[in-house]
């Protein structure tokens, strides 16, 4: 019993030293990218191996699924120690993220393995955002693609500035020396003006290990080092102290006697008695208390979970952030950013999209896409959208102010997403230049008479009927006479109709989608202010997708908003054809035409659901006029609400 427990008190001891060990040693966090089977997994699995990383039962499982999914012949194939997903050794690519934990006498390391394809560009994103070093895989028999570009200028986007160029498969053209100068010329003319303070190129063969962690003996011409040398050398520039940024992730309030902010240090530390501010507020508060599991800490630095305690009862909600008094992030409701487009869903500048950042979220559109970054030449083309994993800068307008650094300042609170309201897909990745100056100078002028003022004056309730259907489906023709029911009645209305805007608020702007999505903004916000003026607005537009009249209805108050769906088939349409636009669009005279070449999303919950098929406008008109005195909506009566 005395030797067993011995023995136990050793291992322990051992155990401890080793995590001690590792504990002094820096951490250097790199991925690796490139085009598709450029050999990326291949290098990890390699990495792995050479550092002792691999057990033997692991091993032994390697070396059954190298017989049984391995593209390498007898040989082991060490790809499929990280391309774990069953459909990516199906199809032998990358698609997930993976990440891996590895150590040498000298430094440890995070890699995350990220998928080549270009399906998958947005998981590649996902890796360099945390990454400090890039290798970036070229197959020596393809040279430099597309692919290639793309990640690279991803990486630079994302703030990575040492990139190790590995010119992988060398063995595969004879390890020529004339072969690996030229991608190495080729890389380095393009990438010379993205920011890199370091390209380091190394030849090498992932599969059988050639200057991966030992030199080769077939490149007597390569004086550089290997792989591993330069990973355990490389100077990755330690980040300078940056001031205190800690997003509140949630308030924490058990009881009536403790209130508390927790979340994460971003960057900085905090000590207790320490001055911190809110960042949105701007009012000031000391530290009270820093708690931690386990206890309460004196200091919190970056990377530390824990909650803070306040000596004021300061307002402080999640999406804000406590910061120092001296270095302030900036607030602002307009900004610059570089985006990297994720979806098939081609970016629509207009389009309302939700923006998360770290902690916080508002409604946000792209109001400018300023241009298109070719990803061959780096150069700035003109552009009306983004199509997935393309590049481009823009500038965001939210709907509320958010807190942020610039990206290349704050990795965490420079970053943000872009979601589809609709599909709650993530749809891009954002990367914060700077705030834009025009909105420093726009400010709220607060005005004595209100929208409820004005509404009483009219005794009537303001709010928007919003009609949308096919061309051709009615809507003007019902909304026209709805109106002059509604001014014979005395309420004071206005229609806004999809030709008559189109002549002048509305001119400049075609049938594309990108157009139709800025007509129906444009129009939305008229149709705010009107309702703001104590209109009751009545909106006649095609207005073919959801996502505009969803933001729509948004701008408007709660229950200001009435969609109503004039429903009539496309074949009832193009019968009716009273413009003779179905005979142009049928006959390839018009493109873009909606329910033809262009999509029409149909209403899935709308207040008012007019099928007119076999009905005439008047009997759509009582349906409607039913429907509102039912609501009370036009009452003379007005009891301060909206429609």
């Amino acid at each position: 019993m005395r030797r067993i427990l011995a023995e136990n008190l050793v291992a322990a001891d051992t155990v401890r030293e080793f995590i001690a060990d590792q504990e002094q040693k820096s951490l250097l966090r790199f991925l690796t990218c490139g085009s598709v089977d450029d050999g990326k997994s291949t290098l990890i699995g390699r990495l792995l191996s050479d550092t002792k990383q691999i057990f033997e039962d692991q091993l032994a499982t390697l070396e059954r699924d190298s017989k049984k999914h391995g593209t390498t012949g007898d040989d082991i194939d060490f790809a499929l120690l990280v391309d774990g997903l069953e459909a990516e050794r199906e199809q032998g690519i990358t698609i997930d993220v993976a990440y891996r934990f590895f150590a040498t006498p000298k430094r440890k390391f995070i890699v995350a393995d990220t998928p080549g394809h270009e399906q998958y560009t947005r998981n590649m994103a996902t890796g360099a955002s945390t990454a400090d070093l890039a290798i970036v895989l070229v197959d020596a028999r393809q040279g430099v693609l597309r692919q290639t570009r793309r990640h690279s200028i991803i990486a630079s986007l994302l703030g990575i500035r040492h990139v190790v160029l590995a010119v992988n498969k060398i063995d595969l053209v004879g390890f020529d020396s004339d072969v690996f100068a030229r991608i190495v010329a080729d890389y380095t003319e393009f990438a010379k003006d993205l920011g890199f303070l370091s390209i380091v190129p190394i030849p090498m063969s992932a599969r059988f290990g050639d200057n991966v962690s030992r030199r080769s003996a077939q490149t007597g011409w390569y004086a550089g080092p290997t792989l591993i040398d330069h990973l355990e050398t490389v100077a990755v520039d330690e980040a300078s102290e940056q001031p205190l940024r800690f997003p509140v992730q949630y308030v924490n309030r058990p009881n009536l006697d403790f209130r508390g902010f927790a979340g994460t240090v971003a960057s900085g530390s905090v000590a207790e008695g320490d001055v911190v501010v809110v960042a949105k507020s701007g009012k000031q508060s000391r530290v009270k208390r820093i708690v931690a599991q386990g206890g309460d800490l004196e200091r919190a630095v970056e990377g530390q979970a824990v909650t803070i305690v306040l000596e004021d009862e300061v307002e402080v909600s999640r999406g804000n952030l406590l910061v120092a008094p001296e270095a302030r992030p900036q607030i602002a409701d307009q900004f610059a950013a570089n985006l990297v487009w994720f979806d098939e869903q081609a970016l629509l500048p207009g389009r309302s999209y939700i923006l998360r950042t770290e902690t916080d979220q508002a409604n946000a559109t792209v109001s400018d896409l300023k241009y298109r970054v070719n990803v061959n030449d780096f150069a700035q083309e003109a552009a009306k959208s983004l199509a997935m994993n393309e590049v481009g800068v823009v500038n965001i307008s939210a709907q509320s102010p958010i807190a942020f650094d610039s990206f290349a300042e704050n990795r965490t609170t420079g970053a943000f997403i872009l979601i589809d309201r609709i599909t709650n897909a993530t749809v891009g990745a954002g990367m914060i230049l700077h705030g834009l100056r025009r909105a420093d100078n726009i400010h709220w002028q607060s005005l004595e008479v209100t929208k409820s003022a004005r509404a009483a004056a009219k005794n009537q309730k303001p709010g928007v009927l919003w009609f949308t259907g096919l061309s051709g489906s009615g809507k003007s023709t019902i909304a026209n006479l709805l109106e002059k029911k509604l001014h014979a009645s005395g309420r004071h209305t206005y229609i806004l109709d999809g030709d008559n805007v189109r002549h002048g608020l509305n001119r400049d702007l075609g049938f594309t989608d990108e157009d139709r999505v800025e007509n129906i903004r444009r129009v939305a916000e008229v149709a705010r202010l009107m309702v703001d003026a104590g209109l009751m607005v009545i909106v006649s537009f095609i207005s073919p997708f959801r996502a505009e009249r969803r933001m729509a209805r948004e701008m408007m108050g709660e229950g200001e908003f009435m969609e109503v769906f004039v429903d009539t088939p496309f074949e009832e349409c193009a019968a009716r054809d009273p413009k003779g636009l179905y005979a142009k669009a049928l006959g390839g005279e018009i493109k873009n035409f909606t329910g033809l070449d262009s999509p029409y999303e149909r209403p899935e919950n709308p207040e008012i659901h007019l099928q007119t098929l076999g009905k005439s406008p008047e009997e759509m008109v009582e349906i409607l006029e039913s429907w509102l005195s039912e609501r009370d909506i036009a009452d003379q009566q007005y009891d301060g609400g909206g429609i």
